[in-house]
């Protein structure tokens, strides 16, 4: 999400004469998702395949870890995300922090999010209504991927010093042009989590959302998501404002800073807590299955 939704934010919401603000943080940001996506990968795929043997031995076992790698979906997967992260992390320390660069990196962490994909519910549905469920969740990804890659990137905009007020007007305008996007993200991630829901739900299994544990779990994802519009949706119309009036018009702007700092952090810290209820609802079987 680091990869594909921050390089994002950086291609399109800072201008290029403005880009040397971002580039402090750039390399050292991208270079930790790509390496957290190596290892993560590394680590996921012994686990997996210790769980799909009976033993965690027999995943360093050579003939079965290779049975898992080329036989399996998981392990296909995950073959491509080691490939792409590793030649990604490459990408990033080789290359100066700059277009060249967030385009390298958006593209690897695109690959990243459609790859996992094929590890979800979306790969495991049958028929033709197992390609809309599959490419519903490449874009659920995508779109979620791009929010929450934006906000690491506004969260570490906020946490540094803004001592000149070129800094705080560049972290404003960012806001201010995100929001058409950020829009885009959103639709995207309401229309694809409504045709998720069909698939792992069911119009004729609403009453698992409060009656099983997989329901109760997406059922506060949903409310959390929704706390996280109430958030995006305060930064846009209220606080980002704010932030650009007080410096358009000479006023003190380090209380609207505050503000919207503590906004913008808080919506990344509801993020967080929305991907584990994610990886914790991806171990159960959804209420379709019930």
């Amino acid at each position: 999400m680091i990869l594909f939704g921050s390089s994002l934010f950086f291609l399109f919401t800072i201008p290029q004469s403005e880009r040397i603000a971002g580039a402090s943080w750039m390399r050292p940001l991208l270079a930790s998702g790509a390496a957290a996506v190596l290892v993560a990968t590394l680590l996921g795929l012994v686990a997996q395949t210790g769980v799909l043997a009976g033993a965690l031995a027999e995943a360093i076992n050579p003939a079965t870890f290779k049975v898992a790698l080329t036989e399996m979906s998981f392990g296909r997967a995950g073959v491509i995300r080691i490939i792409v992260s590793g030649l990604t992390l490459t990408a990033i320390l080789i290359l100066r922090p700059g277009r060249v660069l967030g385009f390298i990196s958006a593209v690897g962490g695109f690959v990243v999010c459609v790859s996992m994909a094929w590890m979800g519910h979306g790969a495991a549905t049958k028929g033709a209504a197992g390609l809309v469920h599959l490419i519903a969740d490449i874009f659920h990804l995508l779109a979620v991927a791009g929010w929450i890659g934006a906000l690491v990137a506004f969260s570490l905009m906020l946490v540094q010093r803004h001592s000149t007020v070129a800094a705080m007007g560049t972290l404003a305008r960012a806001l201010q042009r995100f929001a058409g996007i950020g829009a885009g993200f959103v639709a995207v991630i309401l229309a694809t989590g409504l045709i998720n829901s069909y698939f792992l739900v069911g119009l004729e299994h609403l009453q698992g959302l409060w009656t099983t544990r997989y329901g109760e779990l997406l059922s506060l994802k949903i409310i959390l998501f929704i706390a996280m519009l109430a958030f995006a949706a305060r930064n846009r119309l209220q606080l980002a404002p704010a932030l650009e009036h007080a410096l358009n018009s000479g006023e003190p702007s380090r209380s609207a800073l505050a503000s919207l700092r503590r906004s913008i952090l808080s919506e990344a810290a509801v993020a967080v807590f929305v991907l584990g209820l994610v990886a914790w609802l991806g171990t159960l079987a959804p209420v379709s299955n019930l």
